[in-house]
């Protein structure tokens, strides 16, 4: 279970730019209840009294409808539904569209130790951000052993025995104005079961890289901030292994894949020997990999010309072979 609370959640929205442009402003000591869930809810049947099925570990989010039905309740004199709300164990309540609760309902929130934020975004917009945050937060992640570059735009996951040239290849690949995501391990979330995000385990060292024999390089100084970026979607896996002349590696263009943390992702096993570019091929990989985005498949257009001669060269020799009647 990720350790996670309201307070970090405004320290990650502070560190991404205000996103989400989160504040608290009231309830400061319930900013560090925990965070236990990606649910969000919006609170209207509970405010009317009906507490059935209520999702009192998610974020309780108040837009417009739900800023005026407790104003109109504070009008009724009836705040029964507001303090058995804030009875539950609710992590935080977050007010939309710049939105400010009244004193009394500061007061309910105070004795219950829940903390009110405000955000200027309108409820959608807010409720979109922070799904996406909290899916981030709350992914299944796995950290691997390996490289991870941004080459033409395609995220390519390095992996291979120690020694086998994975860094050499990556900076290699860095040289050629490509971009470094992490070395050595590479964390990888789950996000929304759709797509594997993968950035450095200790953001502090992700863009520094160990080559042996020239020791620790800081990738940052060495080249500029465009090398580097801090995550990357996961779209191509190349292992790197050594050449073995008993293997028969893929000649054709056979598709392989690899299944991490349930997303399944596109493979090549290149095999390493002297003389080998190694860069280079990783490059019209990832070159490849665009095209098949869009809808190209060379291997697939290959086997169709190779089908299209094949019938041609039948016919052509049905035709000879047959002898002129008149």
């Amino acid at each position: 279970m990720v350790d996670f609370s309201i307070l970090d959640l405004l320290d990650l929205d502070l560190k991404e730019h205000n996103h989400l442009q989160l504040k608290c402003i009231a309830g400061r000591s319930g900013l560090s209840r925990k965070l236990t869930t990606t649910k969000i809810s919006r609170p209207g049947l509970p405010l009317s009294g009906f507490f059935d099925e209520f999702s009192h570990e998610s974020i309780q989010v108040f837009g417009r409808g739900e800023q005026q039905y407790v104003k109109k309740l504070e009008e009724l004199h009836t705040l029964e539904t507001i303090e058995r709300l804030f009875s539950y164990p609710i992590p935080t309540c977050v007010f939309c569209d710049g939105g400010s609760p009244s004193k009394q309902v500061v007061d309910i929130a105070e004795r219950s130790g829940c903390s009110i934020l405000q955000t200027a975004l309108g409820s959608a917009d807010f409720s979109r951000g922070l799904y996406q945050m909290l899916d981030e937060i709350f992914a299944d992640t796995i950290t691997i052993h390996g490289v991870l570059v941004e080459v033409y735009g395609i995220g390519v996951l390095i992996t291979g025995d120690s020694g086998v040239g994975k860094s050499e290849t990556a900076l290699e690949l860095i040289e050629r104005g490509h971009r470094l995501i992490s070395d050595d391990t590479v964390k990888l979330r789950n996000i929304s079961d759709t797509y594997l995000i993968g950035s450095g385990e200790n953001p502090l060292l992700a863009h520094h890289m160990e080559i042996r024999g020239l020791g620790i390089l800081n990738l940052a100084n060495l080249f500029g901030v465009g090398a580097i970026r801090d995550k990357k979607q996961v779209q191509l896996l190349v292992r790197l292994e050594e050449w073995d002349s008993n293997k028969n590696y893929e000649r054709v263009g056979e598709e392989l894949t690899e299944t991490l943390l349930g997303i399944t992702v596109p493979k090549l096993e290149i095999p390493v020997k002297p003389g080998r570019n190694v860069p280079i091929i990783i490059e019209t990989a990832a070159r490849n990999e665009r095209l098949k985005k869009l809808g190209y498949y060379s291997a697939k257009e290959f086997d169709q010309s190779v089908l299209k001669w094949l019938e041609s060269e039948s016919a052509r020799n049905l035709y000879y072979s047959n002898e002129e009647t008149f």
